[in-house]
């Protein structure tokens, strides 16, 4: 089923370069998009979590990058420099980011010869490349990942897989997508994906507004889906796979693998390659972002810091941990989905494999 839904975009305003977001803190009571023109700004919107999910993520540090060279670009290679550190700087976990700042610096070095001008606009030509390669991605993610899910049933998801989180119709929502649109009778269920709501608030949102039948339940009622026969599979994104198959995901995935295991449900992950990080060996590697405790003690504690409509839920002196993510062994993954095919245990052949050949379709 094709979406309208969209999560960054770029656009010349005269000569200014703008990346666009949509505020994805604010969803799904007001859509507001974000004009930003700054770099500074297109960073800081990635902490914030304006845009968020491992793919949009890259996109959006990409044409950050870009936008800085073409702003100024007096001397390019100190710009870029310093530009990539800064965005490397704004999310540890999701590899997309950093694959996406080595794409952009490989180019300006294989763009050393030329002047600054065609330079930065090599480093936007590439930029929107990889939001072009992410559409497709889905696309093909989705073809792939449909013919595993049942031909009816319900499928359970975690935190925002969709096109919000993507450049094109998502990862694992979008592999829903295309078993629906591929005349599979299937009912989403919704995980509220606790403490952001990206389930709640978003990926319910991308449901109502594109007709996908599914229903919002909390994290804690997944366990009683599933006893009762109301859970045939369960797919979920991930935000960097290790080299043997881990998969870092939004926190509660790994609870999550652990009830399909219990009651014999398949347990997917759909990401393009770029979520591969064949450079860590085991999830063990893999850093695990800390968020801010607001986010947990009160309810609207994504919103943005001016925001005075939320509601505290705990004491003020109680410690919180918040990990923005969670790993799940790969022995509790059935397969993994990318826009190259199905990888199953044991991953670490097929995942490198894929790699390679994705490498050598954009070579």
């Amino acid at each position: 089923m094709p979406t309208s839904i969209q999560a960054v975009r770029f656009a010349f305003d005269g000569d200014a370069p703008i990346v666009e977001l949509i505020d994805q803190r604010l969803l799904p009571t007001e859509e507001v998009w974000r004009r930003l023109a700054a770099p500074e700004d297109v960073a800081q919107g990635i902490t914030d979590m304006i845009v968020r999910g491992a793919p949009a993520i890259g996109i959006t540090a990409a044409y950050g990058i870009a936008q800085a060279l073409i702003i100024d670009h007096g001397d390019f290679d100190a710009r870029l420099a310093t530009t990539c550190a800064r965005f490397a700087r704004t999310r540890p976990t999701a590899v997309n980011l950093f694959w996406a700042i080595e794409r952009l610096q490989a180019r300006a070095a294989a763009d050393a010869g030329l002047p600054s001008r065609e330079r930065a606009a090599g480093l936007l030509a590439e930029a929107r490349d990889i939001h072009a390669e992410d559409i497709h991605a889905c696309e093909a993610m989705g073809t792939f990942g449909a013919e595993l899910l049942p031909g009816e049933g319900g499928v359970l998801t975690h935190c925002n897989t969709g096109a919000l989180a993507t450049g094109g119709q998502g990862t694992a929502l979008g592999v829903i997508r295309s078993a629906i649109a591929a005349g599979k009778q299937l009912h989403t269920w919704v995980d509220e994906t606790r403490p952001y709501l990206q389930g709640a608030r978003l990926t319910a949102w991308e449901c109502i507004t594109d007709g996908l039948p599914a229903t919002l339940i909390t994290d804690n009622m997944a366990a009683h889906m599933m006893q009762h026969g109301r859970v045939q599979a369960a797919i979920v994104g991930s935000d960097r796979i290790a080299a043997n198959g881990d998969v870092a995901n939004k926190i509660g995935t790994y609870g999550v693998a652990v009830l399909c295991k219990h009651h014999g449900i398949p347990f997917y992950v759909a990401a393009p390659t770029s979520t591969i990080d064949l450079q860590c060996p085991t999830g063990a590697e893999i850093p695990i972002e800390q968020r801010a405790t607001r986010e947990v003690s009160h309810v609207g504690g994504w919103l943005p810091a001016d925001r005075t409509d939320t509601l505290a839920v705990a004491p003020d002196s109680v410690p919180i941990e918040n990990p923005a993510f969670d790993v799940t062994p790969s022995d509790l993954v059935t397969a993994i989905v990318t826009e190259q095919g199905v990888a199953r245990a044991p991953f670490a052949a097929d995942l490198a494999a894929m790699v390679r050949r994705a490498a050598d379709a954009r070579a």
